[in-house]
Order: C-alpha cells, then structure tokens, then sequence
C-alpha cells in the first residue's frame, strides 16, 4: 500500500482544510517519510534473479525455511517504511483521526482485498490473524455446529497446535477425539484408503482436520477429493495450507472447503506475525465470534481476537502479494520443486538416505524429510541435525511426532540457490554411516 498519494492529501488538508481545531499541528511533518517505490508488476522477476532480491545471513545453507520466509528486499523496505509511519502517526492513525489520510480500517480492508485476489476469493471471506497458527486455532475451537457424543478427526502429520485444539474440543466440547497415522509409503491411493477408513469408523464424525502440505514429512494431500470424501458423509472439512498457501500454485476454489487457515508469514513473504483464514460466505454463521470482538455478527474480522496488533505488518501485506504475483506462483513452485529434486535425486543412489514422501511430483513440493539408517530416536535426529549445521554449515531442522519415527526436514527457500541444495548432498554422502 503505497502511502505518497495519502501524504499529499495530509499536506493539502493540513494547509487549506483542517478544521480549525487542528491549527498549528503539524501534519506535514507527522506524514512525511521516504516514498514508495513504483508498485512492482505481474511476472517481472525471472525466477533466475529471485537471489539478488534478497539480504540474507552468509556463509550458512539455510534449508530450514518452512518456519517462516525471509522477506525479500522489497517488502523488508515497505515495512520499515509503515512501521515508521505507525510509530510517528501512532493513535492519530490508528484512531481514524489523521485528516486526509487513510485510515486503519481502510488498511485491513486493502490487506483483505490483496489476499482475496492472491487466493481468488472475496475480500469479505478472508479475516487476518497474527499467524496460521492463531487462524486455524479459531476455525477449530469456534466451529460451531459440534455437539456432545460428536466425533472429530484429525492425522498424526497434522501441525501440533492444530492437533492439540482438537484434543481441546474433545476435553471442552464433550466429543469423541479420533487420532490416526498417516500410510507410508503415502502414495495416493493409500492416503485416501486411510481417509476413507476412518471415516467410515467414526460414523458420527462432524469435523475433520487436513494439512495440505505437513511441516513435519512435506506430503502434500490430495485436498479437494479429501473434502468431496468427507462432505458425502456429512463432514466438514478445516484445511490447513499454512504451508501450501504461495509454495503449490492454486486457488481456495481449487480445494473445494468451507474454512482454510494459512500463515501470510510463510511463502507469501509478508512481516513475521501475518496469517489469514478463509471461510465461505455462506458459512460464516458456522464460525463463532472471538469472545470480546464487538464486530457485527456478518462481519468476518468478529472471527480474529480483539486486541492491539503490529498495525505495519498488516499495511504491508499488499507489497508482499505484488511480489508473489511478481515473480508468479507458477514459477515459484516450478522454482522451489527444482531445488527439492535437485538434493534428492543426488543421494538417490545412497542407500542409507530414506526419503518420507513418494517420488509422485503431486505428493511433494518443497519440503522433504529424510531418515539416515540406523536413526532410530529424537536424540539421534538432534545429533545429526547439529553434525549438517557444525561441520556443514547446513542449516535443517529435526521433526518428531511421525509414527514411524523422528526425520529431518529440508526446505529451500525462494532465494535458495543450488549451491544450497549441494552442500546439503554432499554433507549427507559423508555422514551416511553415522548411525551404522
């Protein structure tokens, strides 16, 4: 959101109409800050140049950037340049009391509006969180149709504080909570026969939780034909895409559900603390208010929690899509998928690297785990990922919580490049016998 335009109507309200009650202040000086640069356009940066769009920590290999992304420069600046407007403006601002500038309302509503278009959705059925987390916490413990001796669903992949909320309803809401785990190998076929197993024990399910892509193995879920399984037997669908949201190229429509939760912090690179959940129109009703939001019942910002917030990272939300539309999603996931491949395909021949996805391009993007043999504890998963990061200078990230066993995972960033992805394979060639 570009802020030259609203400074020159402070100026000009400031020197022809401020209300005389305001003569003397100086709003010229309270606006005044460095520029915006001109809005960037659709598809302008080659996937080849995404590097150069970024400041990043040297002489470290980070492939471990599903926990947030790093901002690209662009979007680095336009938040320092609203969170020094914030910090200057302050409650003028946030109070809706700066003459001829725009307001916070105005703000979310422009953040709402670039979701909407990045998601393909209307601005009214996405609400801004403080991250995918706190998202997808409200759809599951707001979700108001369950009753006592209901049953809800959720999978040993699925994220911990999604899993954890629904352990919640089953202690606060009376309902039966049904845990499963997730096939391996997680070829198609499998993934659905698990999903349609479980549905078909639990006939009294009312709501089920699906990850599109886990943060712990990188499997991506076959979503859509997940929610048309679940919504023939009455059950409603909570999709989790914080980590599929600007990683895989789709839209909402594509998945099909009702109510989708995703971090904005993640592969859409806005400032740390952004998330967005989605729910249909005709659904809202579904979702109960957050206790204390005085908004209006069909107002879908009464779904987030009232409170104070870093109103900079919701001005900055707007640069952060431009940049995803800049670069495009199509190339990003072709970008991020031949970084992926390219690590994997050179251990492939190494026989004690156990990749946990399938070789099936439609079950994996970015993130993908591995085991060492022989890696049978969450101590030796520790040992491993500080040996790639204290000699190999390769940045990974130790998951548990898989039924199978703990695993490392891996993920390339946008900036990433394949001296990255080497380091990485070559570290794993060496180490191979560590567990032997």
């Amino acid at each position: 959101m570009g802020f030259k335009r609203n400074r020159r109507q402070v100026l000009k309200s400031a020197a022809v109409s401020a209300p005389a009650l305001f003569a003397g202040v100086p709003f010229a000086g309270l606006a005044a800050a460095e520029p915006a640069p001109p809005a960037l356009l659709p598809n302008s940066i080659p996937v080849a140049d995404l590097r150069s769009q970024y400041d990043v920590e040297p002489g470290i290999h980070n492939l471990e950037n599903g926990y947030w992304s790093v901002m690209p420069r662009v979007v680095a600046q336009a938040f320092e340049r609203h969170n020094a407007f914030v910090n200057r403006a302050s409650s003028i601002w946030a109070r809706d009391m700066l003459p001829g500038g725009e307001t916070r309302r105005a703000a979310n509503q422009a953040a709402q509006a670039a979701l909407a278009r990045q998601m393909g959705c209307l601005p009214e059925e996405v609400a801004i969180a403080r991250s995918g987390s706190d998202a997808l916490q409200m759809l599951i413990a707001h979700y108001r149709p369950l009753k006592a001796g209901d049953a809800v669903i959720y999978c040993d992949l699925d994220y911990d504080t999604t899993s954890q909320t629904m352990e919640w309803l089953g202690r606060e809401r009376g309902v039966e909570v049904v845990r499963f785990a997730m096939p391996e190998p997680a070829a198609t076929a499998n993934i659905l026969a698990a999903y349609r197993d479980v549905l078909a024990r639990t006939p009294r399910a009312k709501l089920l939780l699906v990850t599109m892509i886990s943060h712990r193995t990188g499997l991506v879920t076959p979503v859509r034909e997940i929610v048309a399984m679940a919504r023939e037997r009455g059950v409603d669908t909570i999709v989790d895409a914080a980590h599929a949201v600007a990683c895989l190229d789709f839209q909402l429509a594509d998945l099909g559900a009702d109510f989708v939760g995703w971090s904005v912090h993640k592969w859409t690179s806005a400032p740390l603390g952004t998330g967005a959940f989605y729910i249909r129109k005709s659904r809202l009703g579904d979702i109960a208010p957050a206790f204390g939001n005085p908004a209006a019942p069909e107002d879908i910002n009464g779904r987030v929690p009232a409170g104070t917030i870093n109103f900079a990272n919701i001005l900055t939300i707007p640069a952060a899509v431009d940049f995803h539309f800049a670069v495009g999603g199509a190339a990003k996931e072709r970008h991020l998928r031949g970084l992926r491949d390219r690590w994997v395909e050179a251990v492939r021949d190494v026989p004690a690297v156990e990749i946990c996805v399938p070789d099936d391009p439609a079950r994996y993007c970015a993130i993908t785990s591995f085991r060492l043999k022989g890696m049978a504890s969450l101590a030796d998963a520790q040992r491993l990922q500080r040996l790639l990061f204290e000699k190999h200078r390769v940045h990974t990230i130790w998951r548990t919580g898989v039924t199978k066993g703990p695993v490392i995972g891996v993920t390339p960033g946008l900036y990433s490049t394949p001296a990255d992805v080497d380091a990485l394979a070559r570290a794993l060639r060496a180490e191979q016998g560590l567990f032997a």
